[in-house]
C-alpha cells in the first residue's frame, strides 16, 4: 500500500530529540557539499548578471529611499526618530536575513527537483543552502550598515553590541524552522509559497522597522490598551528586530537636540527585553525541532510528489 504524504515509516519512529539530533549529525557530516550548494545558489541567482552581487544591495537601498522619503520626510518620522536612516536600515537588513531565508527555503525543495529524484542525501540540506545564501546577502548588507554607523560616528561602544549576534542567532532560528515546515508543505499544496509573500508583507507591518518601539508604546497609552505592548511584543519578529536595533542604533538610547532645537527623548526599549530574548530563543529551538520532525514525516513521498 502506498504511503500518504503524512504516514510514518517504521524507520521514522524515533524519539522527538534523538531524530533531531541524527539529522544534526547527518547534515554535519554533508557540510562540504551544503557548502557547495551554497555557491551555487549564489551563482544561480546572479547568473547573466553584470552587477552580480550589487544586486544584493539594490533592492534595500531602494527600499531604504522609499521608507526614508515616505515616512521619514513626508510623514515626519525622522523628525521624532533620530538619524532615520541608520534606524531603518538596521530594521531593513535584519529583516531582510529573515525574510529571504523563508521565501527562499520555502521553493527549495521544488527547485531542486531534479536532484532529489537522482541521489539520496538529508533533504533538510535545501532549505539550509538557501539560508546560507541569505546568510551572505545579510553579511554584505550587515557591512555596509556598520560602515555607515562608523562614518556617522555612532559606533555603540558598549554592552549593547552583544544583542547583535543574539538578535540574528535568535531570527534565523525561527527563519530556518518555518522555511523547513513550509518547504514540505510546498511540496503537495504549491500555493503555501504565494501565502508565504502575503504573510511576511503583514508581518513585516507588525514589525518596528519603519516606525520605532515608541511608536507603540505611545499608540497602547492613546488608546488605553496597555495590553498592546504585551501583545506586539508576541511577535518574536518584533522582539529580535527591537534587540537587534538596540544594539546598532546608538542614538535610541541618547536624548538628542535636533537641527530646530526639539529635544527628542531617548528612545524606550521593552521592559526585561533580556529575559524576553531568551524565551523567544528557547521557545525558537522547541519550534525547530518539532519542524524537522514534520519535515521527517512529510519526505517520504517527495520524488513522486515533484
Amino acid at each position: 500500500m502506498a504511503e500518504t504524504p503524512f504516514q510514518t515509516t517504521s524507520a521514522e519512529r524515533v524519539p522527538l530529540v534523538r531524530g533531531f539530533v541524527r539529522t544534526v549529525i547527518d547534515l554535519f557530516h554533508q557540510r562540504e557539499l551544503l557548502s557547495l550548494l551554497v555557491r551555487r545558489e549564489l551563482k544561480a541567482r546572479y547568473k547573466d548578471s553584470s552587477l552580480g552581487f550589487a544586486w544584493s544591495l539594490i533592492k534595500p537601498f531602494t527600499l531604504l529611499l522609499i521608507y526614508f522619503i515616505a515616512i521619514g520626510q513626508f510623514l515626519g518620522a525622522a523628525r521624532v526618530i533620530p538619524d532615520f536612516a541608520i534606524f531603518i536600515f538596521a530594521g531593513l537588513t535584519l529583516w531582510g536575513l529573515f525574510s529571504e531565508i523563508i521565501v527562499g527555503g520555502t521553493s527549495s525543495i521544488v527547485t531542486n527537483a531534479g536532484l532529489i529524484k537522482k541521489v539520496y542525501l538529508p533533504r533538510e540540506i535545501f532549505p539550509l543552502a538557501a539560508s546560507g545564501s541569505a546568510f551572505v546577502n545579510f553579511a554584505i548588507q550587515f557591512g555596509i550598515l556598520l560602515g555607515a554607523v562608523v562614518v556617522l560616528g555612532q559606533f555603540p561602544l558598549s554592552w549593547n553590541l552583544l544583542y547583535i549576534p543574539v538578535a540574528v542567532i535568535v531570527a534565523s532560528t525561527y527563519a530556518i524552522a518555518i522555511a523547513i515546515i513550509l518547504s514540505a508543505l510546498n511540496v503537495y499544496l504549491r500555493d503555501i509559497q504565494y501565502l508565504v509573500e502575503v504573510a511576511t508583507l503583514v508581518l513585516f507591518w507588525a514589525s518596528p522597522i519603519v516606525y520605532s518601539w515608541s511608536f507603540v508604546v505611545a499608540t497602547a497609552e492613546r488608546l488605553s490598551m496597555p495590553w498592546l505592548e504585551a501583545l506586539y511584543l508576541a511577535n518574536p519578529v518584533s522582539v529580535t528586530i527591537i534587540a537587534f536595533q538596540r544594539g546598532i542604533w546608538l542614538a535610541g538610547s541618547e536624548e538628542r537636540v535636533m537641527d530646530d532645537g526639539t529635544v527628542v527623548a531617548a528612545q524606550p526599549w521593552p521592559v526585561d527585553l533580556d529575559l524576553r530574548l531568551a524565551i523567544v530563543f528557547g521557545v525558537g529551538l522547541v519550534l525547530l525541532v518539532i519542524a524537522q520532525r514534520v519535515f521527517a514525516r512529510m519526505q517520504g513521498n517527495f520524488a513522486q510528489e515533484i
